[in-house]
């Protein structure tokens, strides 16, 4: 067993300073704890045990304090020298990138493109982040085949952006088939450390759809439970929505082009309400219909999670959220930027992101 190690009091002050030190390298803290322990007498294996080291790294340190003293506490290994920046090496990864691995996969790692390469997978990470490249991501688009998409399209976004004077502006669409899923175990609450569980197992209570209608000058919602999406059921809706506006108001409705809202019971509702006039959006176009930003936070906030005993019940609680969220309302801020990329009256291409 090695002897206690010496150290005087201005040296065990400095050590002492080091170890509370927030701004340090952390290799010279763990330097000064090694001396410290030791100087309190603790055997070399223990305080390896203690900060979760090999026993030669402590003898290292001791040896070299005993020797030099505090100006041995510090790193002999120079490290790898810093790699000249190379275009042409940027280049060769970003070729590489874009090409499909030969093994088969869809796409490349930063270890299997610096394994092909024989350089370092940091090299291949700071280029990639360098020209924004991310191949472990993919994103999806829909392809419109609308021939009327850019007339559609600029009739909606010119509804957002300036919506007619003394008129309203509605976003309407029915979310299907929402479950009222009930767990056969019971759900176990979030704790620290644990997330909320669910169990896999739940019974089928049936299901319903939810008409809404989002005003896009203030953001409420008018919604209606039913248990069919027929175009009954949305002429229904729109008489809803007709009533509770006044007589002389026109109503412009955003819509999809569900055949739903095409029928014959559709138009003859509107010949009989001429202040009514729907704009339907161009195919495979959702994106541009708001009242799908908020059918996502619905399905976010009750119905992902939800725990539904009936349909009524799940109807109960669709409807309490929608008065809750009703009372601190918002309006979309919708902002259209780079249409160059999505709408343009000379393009060919008629492909929505999202």
């Amino acid at each position: 067993m090695a002897s206690p190690l010496k150290v005087s009091s201005a040296d065990k002050c400095e050590l002492q300073t080091k170890l509370r030190c927030r701004s340090l390298p952390a290799e010279d803290v763990r330097r000064a704890d090694i001396i410290l322990r030791l100087a309190e007498g603790q055997a070399q294996r223990a305080v390896a045990r203690q900060m979760r080291c090999s026993i030669n790294t402590v003898r290292l340190w001791r040896e070299r304090f005993e020797v030099e003293g505090l100006a041995g506490l510090y790193g002999r290994h120079q490290g790898r020298p810093v790699e000249a920046n190379s275009p042409e090496l940027e280049a060769k990864i970003l070729d590489h990138t874009r090409r499909r691995p030969k093994d088969g996969s869809t796409h490349w790692s930063t270890r299997k493109l610096a394994q092909a390469l024989g350089i370092s997978h940091m090299r291949v990470a700071r280029t990639w982040a360098k020209a924004g490249l991310q191949p472990h991501r993919m994103r999806r688009y829909m392809a419109s085949d609308d021939p009327d998409f850019h007339q559609k399209a600029t009739d909606v976004i010119g509804l957002y952006l300036k919506p007619p004077t003394n008129a309203v502006v509605f976003c309407v669409d029915e979310k299907t088939a929402i479950q009222a899923l009930d767990r056969l175990d019971p759900v176990l609450p979030l704790s620290a450390g644990r997330a909320e569980r669910h169990g896999f197992e739940y019974f089928r209570h049936g299901t319903l759809s939810l008409y809404a209608a989002l005003n896009t000058q203030t953001g409420e919602v008018l919604g209606r439970t039913t248990g069919k999406h027929t175009s009954a059921e949305f002429v229904a809706f729109l008489a809803e929505l007709v009533s509770g506006q006044p007589k002389q108001r026109k109503i412009h409705v955003i819509v999809d082009n569900l055949s739903a809202h095409k029928t014959e019971r559709v138009r003859l509702f509107l010949q009989e309400h001429p202040q009514l006039k729907l704009h339907f959006t161009p195919t495979y176009s959702s994106w541009l219909n708001q009242v799908e930003l908020w059918f996502s936070k619905i399905e976010r906030d009750v119905i992902a999670r939800g725990v539904f005993s009936s349909v009524k019940d799940l109807a109960k609680k669709l409807m309490r959220y929608i008065r809750h969220y009703n009372r601190q309302a918002k309006p979309v801020k919708w902002t259209y930027k780079s249409t160059r990329n999505r709408i343009h009256p000379d393009s060919g291409s008629n492909v929505t992101v999202h």
